[in-house]
């Protein structure tokens, strides 16, 4: 260990010490940064409203992610999915954890090559570990439906545009940014709602925005409790990190939208 002769340089040291907690701790306790983001060259400059800073993205960034892909089907056909739609296995859609409902995104299948687009309409997979949650048919043609789930990349490529591109008969795609919006960290879900109470009333001594979102698919009502509200999915995912770390093994960063 170094030995430090100086009053002075130990003085500073203490002081760096000091700013490094303070730092952890509002990470540990809050989504909100106290101070502007860095700002890479070419971006505009950080914005601050209330409590929070945002910084504005030149252009909606790419969306990709891999991890395995699972699928489900007539248990939950029928039901009402977050959007509101009635959930129908044998359409081109899909859950997700994050990405904006509505959003068009391309799935590849890595054990074979190949792909399919499916429209994000619905929230899940509740499962840590996977990342997409495929209608029967769109599981089906990726060949997801005989193993269960697979190895997959997915690829958002935006709202589907209301006016059609020239000599394309295909569809166009509008991008948006995936990357701002409400989010938070699921830590639980209970079919009981006095569990539910119990294990949020444990959270918001420790944590910041502890809350109950009740859902209700038609068929059953689920409470799911969360912590934390965050601007950004980066802000989300590292309050992920940080609260598996400290014991909520399935804890995941979800989009606050339904």
């Amino acid at each position: 260990m170094m030995a430090f002769k100086s009053g002075k340089t130990t003085f500073l040291v203490n002081i760096f010490l000091i700013v490094v907690c303070g730092l952890l701790l509002l990470l540990i306790f809050g989504c909100s940064t106290p101070g502007p983001p860095p700002t890479p060259r070419g971006h505009p400059k950080p914005y601050r409203i209330g409590k929070n800073w945002y910084r504005p993205l030149p252009h909606a960034q790419d969306f990709r992610q891999r991890g395995k892909a699972s699928w489900y089907g007539k248990k939950f056909h029928g039901r009402k999915t977050a959007n509101g739609e009635i959930y129908n296995m044998y359409a081109m859609t899909a859950a997700h954890k994050t990405l904006p409902l509505g959003t068009y995104v391309r799935v590849e299948n890595l054990n074979n090559n190949k792909k399919i687009e499916v429209r994000i309409n619905d929230r899940g997979p509740f499962v840590r570990g996977r990342i997409i949650d495929l209608s029967y048919t769109g599981a089906k043609k990726l060949g997801v439906v005989g193993p269960g789930t697979a190895p997959v990349e997915v690829v958002a490529l935006g709202t589907a545009s209301k006016t059609k591109t020239p000599g394309n008969s295909g569809r166009s795609y509008v991008p948006i940014d995936y990357y701002k919006g409400n989010f938070t960290v699921q830590v639980g879900a209970f079919s009981d709602r006095k569990n539910a109470e119990r294990l949020q009333q444990k959270l918001d001594k420790e944590y910041k925005g502890a809350h109950i979102a009740a859902y209700n698919d038609g068929n059953a009502t689920l409470y799911r409790v969360r912590v934390g509200r965050c601007s950004t999915l980066d802000q989300a995912e590292k309050y992920e990190e940080i609260m598996i770390q400290r014991g909520f093994e399935d804890a995941f960063a979800i989009a606050e939208d339904q």
